[in-house]
This record gives C-alpha cells, sequence and structure tokens, in this order.
C-alpha cells in the first residue's frame, strides 16, 4: 500500500479518471480513518467541455479551486444539501477535474453507517449496506465530505489516496445528469470498474 503523490494527479481528467478506478480514498478525520475503493468516476475536461463548470474559462469563487495544482479536493454542493467530491487534474490554469460518483468502503463502516443512517454497520439492511455510498452524494456523507474539505490536499494527512496495486477492467458510457450540455452529453467519459453494479 502506498499513498499517491503530486505526480499521479498531472493528466488530463479523461486519463486521471481511469486511473482513479481501483485507488483507495481516505478521510482521517478525528484519528477515526475511513477509506473507500473508487468504483466509478466521471471526467471533466474543463474550458471545452460544456458539462464542466470551468467551461469556456468560467471562473468563479466556485471555481477558482479547479484553477489551482493538481490533487486538490473540489468539492460543491447539489440541490442544496448534497456534497459531490471532485479531484483536480491536470495544469495548473487548466481546470480540470474527476467527479468522484462511487466507492466501496472498506475502513470505518460504523462511521459510514452513523454518517448515513444513524446506526451501526452490523445493524443496517442489506438495502441500506448497498445504499451506503454508491452515488456522489452518498459517498460524501458517509466519508464525511462536505464543503469545509473544498481546496484540501490530497497529498497531505487528513485526505488522500492509497494504491493497492488493484487494476479494475474498466468499462466506459455517457454521463449522466447533463442533459443542458448539447453534444458533451454523449461523451463517454463516465467510468466505471467492470465488477461494480451500480443502482
Amino acid at each position: 500500500m502506498r499513498k499517491l503523490e503530486r505526480e499521479f494527479y498531472c493528466q488530463s481528467s479523461i486519463r486521471l479518471a481511469q486511473e482513479l478506478l481501483g485507488k483507495i480514498l481516505v478521510h482521517n478525520g478525528n484519528g477515526d480513518k475511513i477509506s473507500g475503493r473508487i468504483v466509478e468516476v466521471e471526467a471533466y475536461m474543463g474550458m471545452e467541455d460544456k458539462a464542466a463548470h470551468s467551461y469556456a474559462g468560467k471562473r468563479t469563487k466556485r471555481t477558482e479551486v479547479m484553477y489551482g495544482i493538481p490533487g486538490i479536493l473540489y468539492v460543491f454542493s447539489i440541490y442544496g444539501m448534497y456534497s459531490c467530491v471532485n479531484v483536480v487534474a491536470g495544469e495548473v490554469e487548466i481546470p480540470q477535474a474527476v467527479l468522484i460518483r462511487a466507492i466501496e468502503p472498506i475502513d470505518g463502516l460504523n462511521q459510514m453507517a452513523l454518517n448515513r443512517y444513524k446506526k451501526i454497520y452490523e445493524f443496517l439492511s442489506k438495502k441500506e449496506r448497498v445504499n451506503l455510498a454508491n452515488g456522489p452524494g452518498k459517498l460524501c456523507i458517509a466519508m464525511g465530505i462536505d464543503k469545509s474539505a473544498n481546496g484540501a490536499d490530497l497529498c497531505g494527512d487528513v485526505f488522500f489516496l492509497e494504491d493497492d496495486d488493484c487494476s479494475p477492467e474498466i468499462v466506459s458510457s455517457k454521463r449522466i445528469g447533463i442533459d443542458y450540455a448539447e453534444e458533451a452529453v454523449d461523451f463517454p467519459w463516465r467510468f466505471q470498474s467492470k465488477s461494480y453494479s451500480p443502482r
């Protein structure tokens, strides 16, 4: 098991998205390790991608972090209540990012269950276990990630990625929830581990 360094993130979001599959996202919060294996992601290519928050060079207080160094977390809210976590990719001033859509929980199952359902893991139903972190908002709640993590460095000690040499077979498809994005709707930039069955 090794912690990934800055160089890993210095690649296009399409390439990084595929490299992220199988890696382990870790949150060391309050001394408790919570982690999960990344099994579904979406790439956003920035200025030329109509589905990206930074399309056409849009630069706001919210998107500013995407213009920074790769390996930083970009966390935003949807519907005013759910957080989504992204990994900044590429180069400084090239605002690309990868949305983490789902993880398979590994460490801190009880804390994840408490965060999501207010009860420990052994009391979860089969459906609750399946739904623990199988969506971008769900995994943020389970892992204790909110907008305060925006700008956090994955090369630090609170959030980071680990590599245990897992190399899943990858399948691609269209991204979802971006009906406004014209031709970008059809770009096959959603990637999943083939063994993962989203619900």
